[in-house]
């Protein structure tokens, strides 16, 4: 039961993971028109990293861990941020931003079924209805012309796929890992850790660093907001929901994120919508709705946007 008082910061909290970690697909696309993938990727997550390390110091939290904490939180940043992040912005230079936020939103299903192949789990009746929707509408958002005709657009579909895996894998190893009991701390060291194996991968495919001093506006805005917003504040009310509602109500964002990135990038990067996506967007989501109820996940994005 929650304090009616509370009420605002909940309501606040909800705009943040619905229509902030929704328009991250939008300021990635626009910062990855100038700045090469993983140089963008491992600046944002190596500064909002630091922030956050600044945020705890100054709620007296320690940052003192345990080897093995340490090194399990540098695997779930590479898994999460360096590979699940960093792939998805280098898949947005070929891909839509309305399409890259309908293909992730399949991450239940994804989770659903290494779930089932790594561990074991059963899949109950309505997990599997979900899984046959998703299967469907992940046909049809791929299988249109407006996504096969674009200029590598096979390969951009590929890597967000790739990343999907890696996001999953990381969603069941952080279940059961030895991890910074402080999420703030947590997250802090996976954010640094991940910006940094970003920025080494970025110098390693040979990636051109753009200097600060010749980003154009909307990079540098795109940048501060990615920074501030999806990474700090999107990710602390993530946080303060899961002790405030229920873990289903939270999972909420899982429908709403896509509607949110579809809506930006045709406003503000004219992306086409085509029938065909939108009814591939209502039987992906309907079968993410039916994985959801059937699993009764938690939303395991936290940190892609």
């Amino acid at each position: 039961m929650q304090n009616r008082s509370e009420f605002p910061l909940i309501i606040g909290a909800f705009f943040a993971i619905y229509v902030i970690w929704g328009s991250t697909y939008l300021l990635n696309k626009v910062a990855v028109g100038q700045l090469p993938p993983f140089m963008l990727a491992g600046v944002r997550f190596v500064v909002a990293g630091l922030l956050i390390f600044g945020i705890a110091l100054l709620m007296g939290k320690t940052l003192k861990v345990t080897r093995k904490q340490f090194l399990n939180s540098l695997f779930a940043g590479f898994l999460f941020l360096s590979f699940g992040n960093g792939v998805v912005v280098w898949a947005l230079k070929f891909v839509d931003s309305n399409f890259a936020a309908l293909e992730t939103a399949a991450q239940p299903l994804v989770i659903l079924l290494m779930m089932w192949v790594l561990q074991g789990k059963k899949i109950k009746p309505m997990s599997l209805v979900g899984i046959l929707l998703g299967m469907v509408g992940m046909y049809l958002l791929i299988n249109q012309n407006t996504v096969m005709q674009q200029e590598n657009g096979l390969s951009g579909v590929l890597m967000i796929f790739a990343a999907m895996l890696a996001w999953g894998y990381g969603s069941l190893f952080v279940g059961k890992a030895d991890l910074p009991p402080n999420y703030f701390v947590n997250t802090g060291y996976q954010m640094l850790t991940g910006g940094i194996i970003l920025g080494i991968m970025s110098l390693a495919f040979g990636e051109p660093w753009v200097p600060l001093a010749e980003w154009t506006g909307p990079t540098l805005w795109s940048m501060v907001l990615l920074i501030l917003f999806g990474s700090i504040v999107a990710f602390t009310s993530f946080n303060y929901l899961l002790k405030k509602v229920s873990p289903e109500k939270v999972a909420t964002n899982t429908y709403v994120n896509p509607i949110v990135a579809m809506f930006l990038g045709w406003y503000f990067l004219k992306e086409p919508i085509t029938l065909q996506s939108i009814a591939a967007a209502a039987i992906l989501l309907t079968g993410v709705y039916f994985i959801n109820t059937g699993k009764k996940l938690v939303a395991l994005r936290r940190f892609r946007r």
